[in-house]
């Protein structure tokens, strides 16, 4: 398995432009893969969401509105990330497991993947996660 898996996931800012209107951003053209599926969380409950890697799936994850703590975990490192700017995104590559935690009451969490549902290219338990990344 590639040693640095995790550096892989990035951010990547959206036009945003402001007027006394409000504001517009725009997502076009620097999603790195093709748009299957659009999914997108919202008035979370109390506890965690997520808890899970995908074998295939790339997603890019924005906080739309409000925001949430995303830790992602490639079975080496682990990083801690407040997703609180509606323009910006996180790519997430395949073999990262994701945990989203501390949702602020308004937040709505936006996914953007590139698959359709798919159960079998979910891994549900972290130490099968594990064996598969070493």
């Amino acid at each position: 398995m590639e040693e640095n898996i995790l550096s892989t996931c990035h951010f990547i800012n959206y036009y945003n432009r402001s007027d006394d209107r409000g504001e517009l951003t725009v997502i076009e053209k620097n999603i790195p893969f093709s748009i299957q599926r659009i999914y997108y969380l919202h008035k979370a409950k109390a506890g965690n969401r997520g808890f899970h890697a995908h074998k295939k799936l790339e997603q890019v994850i924005i906080a739309i509105h409000g925001s949430f703590t995303l830790k992602i975990d490639d079975g080496r490192e682990t990083k801690t990330i407040t997703m609180d700017d509606p323009a910006k995104g996180l790519y997430v590559c395949p073999m990262i497991w994701r945990e989203i935690s501390n949702f602020s009451a308004d937040a709505v969490c936006l996914v953007l993947a590139s698959q359709v549902y798919d159960e079998d290219d979910y891994i549900r338990n972290y130490e099968e996660f594990e064996n598969a990344t070493i």
